[in-house]
């Protein structure tokens, strides 16, 4: 006899601040880790300004980094397959350059 209980899924119903929502615009990711966690900032570089600002700072576990680069790497794959491959040059130097700076 089985539990019909048991076999649904758990469903969590997630919120999201209207702040958060908007979302955070970043052309730059630094990651650094140690044993226990993975720091992945979100940073934000302007044409011409010599300051950058982290927008945003996630700290993940191993094991949930991972997980991370597993969907992130599927999602990539399923856009590809909608888009075509996405460009991919050589990384970026720091400082970017983002060409002259603009007179008025």
């Amino acid at each position: 006899m089985s539990n019909s209980n048991s076999k649904k899924e758990k469903q969590i119903n997630i919120s999201i601040d209207e702040n958060i929502a908007d979302g955070e615009y970043s052309n730059l990711a630094i990651i650094n880790h140690s044993n226990s966690e993975f720091i992945v900032d979100f940073i934000s570089i302007m044409p011409a300004s010599p300051k950058a600002k982290v927008k945003s700072r996630i700290i993940l576990t191993p094991e949930h980094a991972k997980r991370f680069n597993k969907a992130l790497s599927e999602n990539i794959e399923k856009f590809e397959k909608i888009n075509g491959d996405i460009k991919s040059n050589e990384p970026p130097s720091i400082p970017l350059n983002f060409g002259p700076t603009a007179e008025a």
